[in-house]
């Protein structure tokens, strides 16, 4: 009977569930802090579009977003963002962007390429990691600029290229880029930058 008692073999160990990322919690934006800002747009001669709010599978989102239509120079690839972001960049392509150009190239930029803004994926489209503020419409990377006299200047291309004028043009861009967005990374940050300026209104301030 004692021998019927001792077990012949162990039930192995059940292994923990591997956790997941961490849940997101969708903050909807201050309706009065909105208002403002399609006021601050209108004001500086902006056209745009309100577009309706958007809550997408895997915590993704477009909430408070508007589409630039027209800011005063043709950019590509610019659908849905948050406003504030939209704002910033308003600013930064008139103030920052145009300034840079007549000092450091002797012309001004008659186009402003981007990648886009909205994309549900985490950071650097790694698995397991947080979403990226792309995921809330709430970033832009930027990726070149074309100029009145007929030069095309690539951020992959030209950010450690040759030219020093294009080189400081880039640079200074980026730096007054970290000055209106609260992260600014360039192909200086990772190899996930190596091709564009990515600029958002999440936690900050950081550039790098």
């Amino acid at each position: 009977m004692l021998n019927a008692c001792i077990p012949h073999g162990r039930t192995p160990p059940r292994r923990a569930p591997r956790p997941g990322p961490p849940p997101t919690t969708i903050v909807r934006p201050n309706p009065q802090e909105l208002t403002e800002c399609h006021v601050d747009l209108a004001r500086a001669g902006v056209q745009f579009r309100v577009l309706p709010d958007q809550v997408f599978s895997g915590g993704c989102s477009a909430l408070g977003a508007v589409q630039l239509l027209d800011i005063g120079v043709p950019v590509t690839n610019l659908r849905a963002m948050t406003c504030p972001l939209a704002l910033a960049f308003v600013h930064w392509a008139r103030e920052a962007v145009q300034p840079a150009a007549a000092q450091y190239l002797g012309t001004r930029v008659t186009r402003v390429e981007t990648f886009g803004t909205y994309s549900c994926r985490t950071v650097d489209s790694v698995p397991g990691a947080r979403l990226s503020e792309h995921a809330r419409a709430n970033a832009v990377d930027v990726s070149g600029f074309t100029l009145a006299d007929g030069r095309h200047v690539s951020v992959q291309q030209d950010w450690k290229g040759e030219d020093e004028r294009v080189r400081r043009f880039l640079r200074a861009v980026h730096r007054e880029g970290c000055r209106r967005f609260a992260i600014g990374l360039s192909p200086d940050s990772d190899a996930y930058h190596y091709n564009h300026m990515h600029f958002d209104m999440g936690r900050g301030p950081y550039c790098r």
